[in-house]
């Protein structure tokens, strides 16, 4: 056999990669109603911003970019800058209060071509009726705030890439097990008796999520009766299951009244030294800061409370507009801050003497 016939192929693989920029803008419409006065075809441009090294705006039409949609609200994305080749770009307008969680993905939107010669962008023209946006959820206090997620092509690139393997790894299902561990009860070493109920649990695992529980559990200030029943008082049943969920499997079951679980969970992170779970139910919590005065009371003397600054940070924030500051001041909610958190007063008062 010849030196040639035995040789092996050489194999070698490459990839094309588009390199992109994502960002996203919200944008807040506050009096609704009396945007709609504004003409069919006529529109409202937002403020400037950046992503991906461009300058862009969001121009809003209240009736309809034509008579055709005088019924819907229309959106436009539009570049700023004055480029000589066209932007290659996504886009994708939503409710911000959709958005849970992760970014919506934007692989399956159009990529489109923007130029500033057109003085136009690319959006919807639909976006959705005004009947129904003045029946949805969506629209608060003659307020609603609509996100728009942009991906900016910036330029296409070869590469090297190593072949798709031929064994493939599950992703982690670690969170399941430890979930099924926590629901069967199997090899649990104690029992927690919260609000008339009982919860059986694994000391370790609890441990190694919180340094509370730690030294409740282990440490000097170890709890317990001989039978290993720990009492906790000052907690409802449901909260502390909600909180051995996310222990054992760093999410949460969705509740019924969200804002209200969120505030008492907020407490039991803090009591046990939960510091990402306290982060999310802060996160969450933002949400409801524009409900009514007295959740923003609420939510303002839990945030100082608790030590939660950006929390703390958007309930002054959203005082920060006089009309809700005063609104604050006329409720009940101002006397239940009063007399639960006395240190933001100074706070307040403050801010009122500059409105």
């Amino acid at each position: 056999m010849s030196a040639i016939a035995s040789s092996k192929p050489s194999r070698s693989a490459s990839a094309i990669v588009a390199s992109t920029a994502s960002g996203y803008h919200l944008l807040k419409i506050d009096g609704y109603t009396r945007t709609k006065g504004v003409r069919t075809g006529d529109k409202i441009k937002s403020r400037p911003f950046t992503v991906g090294g461009h300058k862009w705006h969001i121009d809003y039409h209240p009736n309809g970019f034509n008579s055709e949609d005088a019924d819907y609200i229309s959106l436009f994305l539009v570049l700023d800058d004055n480029v000589t080749t066209a932007v290659k770009a996504q886009q994708r307008f939503c409710f911000a209060d959709e958005v849970k969680g992760q970014a919506p993905s934007l692989t399956s939107a159009s990529i489109n071509n923007y130029t500033s010669q057109k003085g136009w962008g690319w959006g919807t023209w639909t976006f959705i009726k005004r009947a129904e946006l003045e029946k949805s959820n969506h629209l608060k206090d003659d307020s609603f705030t609509i996100r728009c997620d942009i991906v900016v092509i910036q330029e296409y690139r070869a590469e090297d890439f190593t072949p798709t393997a031929f064994v493939s790894v599950a992703p982690s299902d670690l969170h399941q097990h430890l979930g099924d561990l926590l629901k069967t009860e199997k090899g649990a070493d104690v029992v927690f008796e919260v609000g008339g109920e009982t919860f059986a649990a694994h000391r370790c695992v609890l441990a190694a999520r919180s340094p509370v529980f730690s030294a409740e559990l282990f440490g000097g200030m170890k709890e317990g009766n001989t039978a290993g029943v720990v009492r906790i008082d000052d907690m409802e049943a449901q909260v502390f299951k909600a909180l051995l969920c996310f222990a054992y499997t760093d999410s949460l079951p969705k509740p019924e009244e969200e804002d209200v679980m969120y505030q008492h969970l907020l407490v039991a992170a803090d009591r046990y030294n939960m510091d990402r779970l306290k982060s999310i139910c802060e996160e969450k919590l933002c949400n409801y800061i524009d409900v009514g005065t007295v959740a923003t009371a609420t939510i303002l003397a839990l945030a100082e409370q608790h030590h939660c600054e950006g929390l703390k940070k958007a309930c002054l924030h959203f005082l920060g507009t006089p009309a809700n500051l005063r609104a604050l001041l006329d409720s009940d909610g101002f006397d239940h801050l009063s007399r639960s958190c006395p240190s933001i007063m100074k706070k307040l008062i403050a801010m009122l003497a500059f409105t």
